[in-house]
């Protein structure tokens, strides 16, 4: 199987990708995709073939072996490798139609067409959540499908056309098993390392706008306070009001006449 549309996918999301992201696409690279096609197929190459049961009835083997494999794990192996890859076309896409609509409208629209904002942020934390799905999603499913992440040297198989309960052997049990193992830890540090680029992708954003609200209260504020400042009647600026010396005004009230009086209170 040739995976040259696989590394054509990855290395063109790798110059738009966070360092946490970087460290992602070189474990899917070197302990995944190169393990996978240098050692691993060979080990499942002929699983069928070596697998024996201790009886010689027709049909048997090939249903027992289709009873504890109904997928090959290899097989699963290689569709869990292009599902959790595939959502980094996604940005690749988003950023090729940032580019051809600049093309179309013959200016520049965008600081960089590969810049880590606005509708490419979205795309890229999209693809995060896809890809942890993704590996969790596959992760229960080798569980599920083979009884967990044990690969067993001897099944029982009571399936028919077997006559009675069969004793079936795997080859290369503790390889497969090795090979397993290797698959579920890897899978594990894709989750960790995705959940933690997506959870410092949303962290360094928070924080970039609410700083932004921050400086646009800020800068309203000021502006308020230049308006209470500067008072314009007529066109003249004056301040007055806020930067006076002056001492107070003090009012005279004059005393009322006495005419104005009560009787009883002139005479007294």
């Amino acid at each position: 199987m040739s995976w040259g549309f696989l590394r054509d996918i990855l290395s063109g999301v790798n110059k738009y990708s966070t360092g946490i992201g970087r460290i992602w696409l070189a474990i899917v690279f070197i302990f995944r995709l190169l393990v996978y096609v240098v050692a691993a197929e060979n080990v499942w190459k002929n699983e069928l073939k070596e697998f024996e049961c201790n009886i010689r009835q027709p049909g048997c083997e090939n249903v027992c072996f289709d009873h504890f494999f109904p997928i090959s794990q290899i097989r699963l192996w290689a569709l869990q490798l292009i599902m959790v890859s595939t959502p980094s076309l996604l940005v690749v896409l988003h950023v090729a139609y940032r580019e051809s609509r600049e093309k179309r409208h013959k200016k520049k629209l965008y600081k960089s067409p590969g810049s880590m904002n606005g509708g490419l942020l979205c795309t890229y934390l999209i693809s995060l959540i896809f890809k942890t799905g993704f590996e969790i999603g596959f992760l229960v499913l080798f569980y599920k499908l083979y009884g967990g992440f044990n690969v067993p040297r001897l099944v029982k198989c009571d399936m028919r056309p077997c006559p009675n309960t069969v004793d079936c052997y795997i080859s290369k049990p503790t390889e497969k098993k090795v090979f397993l193992y290797f698959v579920v830890v890897t899978s594990c540090l894709c989750i960790v390392l995705n959940v933690s680029e997506l959870s410092y992708l949303i962290f360094k954003y928070s924080i970039k706008c609410c700083l932004e609200i921050y400086d646009k209260k800020v800068q309203t504020m000021k502006s308020e306070c230049q308006k209470l400042k500067y008072i314009e009647p007529d066109g003249i600026a004056s301040t007055a009001l806020f930067h006076s010396n002056a001492s107070p005004v003090l009012v005279h009230m004059p005393d009322k006449p006495e005419s104005n009086l009560p009787t009883d209170l002139r005479e007294g």
